[in-house]
């Protein structure tokens, strides 16, 4: 048997010239050759913690990786690997199966019988593989033929056979935080693997590279690698904003998961929504849920929606998305997608208002502008010694000392008053407040 044919270790990159002569993309070059280069995973990786242990070859155990997208699992896998010179064999859930894996484990029985080499089996998507694939693994990992680590973006609780789980240690990892990703961002700008110092990167690039990544090391560095190519179309040394915005629609596709592309298909399946197509929204929802996609992930960008295209035409989208999003996180695939289906649905059909989202970026809009002017007196806290000499609280008026309940009064600062953020549609339960908001407003500004 060959060894190459199950050994998919990655073949090294070319040094890199210049920053981009590598042909290796970014986010391998950068993958880190140490555990002290992993950045992120504090609570796994701080001194005698189990994965850090795990790492340096202490208690040698096969361990169930699961976490977001690009949050290290590959990497965490390769660098056990590394501990007394174990072999590293690759597999994915999508291309491997039974087959595959009894080659792959007699192989592993076999060097540990000749030269006592322990082989490190890392199983990408490990959730899916069947019940019989899984099965397949249980001896090997009870004798430790091989220390299995398997990767997964699924709750394993839900998406590992029973025996398996209770063989293997079970670690969550986390996203990385926005300063994870500025780190790696500017060790791939300065590392001679990387861009080698080739570019500099504008402070309004980096803040929307970080805003980018959503905890995604290997998305940033995708985005990078893209706009540093730009850079050098251009001419430029320095990657600015403007060149980030234009490289984001080539970056998703050179992100590509599982045959999808990552970023489009999340896109049409917003704007499907948004859009009112259910039928649409549905056949985009089923290829991220065949694809793998992060369930939770189809969930935050629900829930957002739900507020932003949604909003008070159907004030129920927003509770309806939420429940969708706990289900994700409670249950996990399979039995999420029908919440998340659920939701979709309900969101599709829904009357659409995007007042919300404008009321609230319009006044944003003025705070940036230094629209941000003293509270008017009375509406300052009086709750407390020496209020009342500095006028705080005086001549507030409650609204429910009146029939009504509303009353004049001022209430935004003096720059403000007349300001209108909300506007409602006619669109669902909205109409109701296109007519209510006005008189509000009269009786409030004394215009009666």
């Amino acid at each position: 048997m060959s060894d190459g044919l199950f050994e998919l270790e990655e073949p090294e990159a070319p040094a890199a010239v210049g920053g981009l002569a590598a042909t290796a993309p970014l986010a391998v070059r950068m993958r880190p050759r140490t555990l002290d280069e992993v950045v992120g995973q504090a609570h796994l990786l701080a001194p005698g913690a189990p994965l850090r242990r795990l790492v340096e070859g202490a208690a040698p155990a096969s361990v169930l990786l699961y976490g977001p997208p690009g949050t290290g699992k590959t990497t965490i896998a390769r660098l056990m690997s590394q501990h007394g010179e174990r072999r590293f064999v690759a597999l994915s859930a999508l291309s491997s199966g039974v087959k595959e894996l009894r080659a792959v484990i007699d192989d592993a029985r076999r060097r540990l019988d000749r030269t006592g080499q322990t082989t490190v089996l890392f199983i990408d998507e490990v959730h899916r593989f069947s019940k019989t694939q899984q099965d397949a693994l249980l001896g090997a990992v009870e004798d430790r033929l091989v220390l299995l680590v398997g990767a997964t973006t699924e709750n394993p609780s839900f998406s590992v056979v029973s025996p398996l789980l209770s063989r293997s240690l079970v670690l969550q990892l986390q996203s990385l935080t926005d300063d994870d990703i500025g780190v790696l961002v500017d060790r791939a700008l300065a590392d001679p693997r990387g861009l080698d110092g080739r570019f500099t990167m504008a402070p309004e690039a980096r803040e929307q590279l970080l805003r980018l990544a959503a905890g995604d090391a290997r998305r940033v560095l995708t985005v990078l690698e893209a706009a540093a190519d730009a850079a050098l179309a251009l001419g430029n040394a320095e990657i600015d904003a403007e060149i980030v915005r234009t490289v984001v629609e080539e970056a998703s596709v050179r992100y590509d998961r599982a045959g999808d592309q990552h970023y489009d298909v999340i896109s049409a399946f917003i704007k499907s929504i948004r859009g009112s197509d259910v039928d649409a929204a549905l056949h985009y929802l089923a290829r991220m849920i065949v694809a793998g996609e992060d369930p939770r992930f189809i969930a935050r960008r629900l829930m957002v929606h739900a507020s932003e295209d949604v909003g008070m035409a159907d004030p129920t989208a927003l509770p309806v998305a939420v429940a969708a999003a706990q289900v994700a996180q409670l249950v996990g695939l399979p039995e999420a997608r029908l919440a998340l289906a659920q939701a979709t649905v309900h969101l599709a059909t829904a009357p659409k208002s995007n007042a919300v989202i404008s009321a609230i970026d319009a006044a944003m809009a003025d705070v940036r502008a230094g629209g941000v002017q003293a509270v008017p007196p009375h509406l300052r806290d009086g709750h407390y010694a020496g209020a009342a000499k500095l006028g705080n609280a005086l001549g507030y008026r409650y609204p429910h000392n009146v029939p009504e309940g509303v009353l004049e009064q001022q209430y935004p600062p003096d720059e403000l008053v007349g300001r209108d953020y909300y506007e409602p549609t006619n669109h669902g339960a909205e109409r109701a407040l296109a007519d209510r908001v006005p008189k509000l407003r009269r009786v409030i500004r004394g215009d009666r």
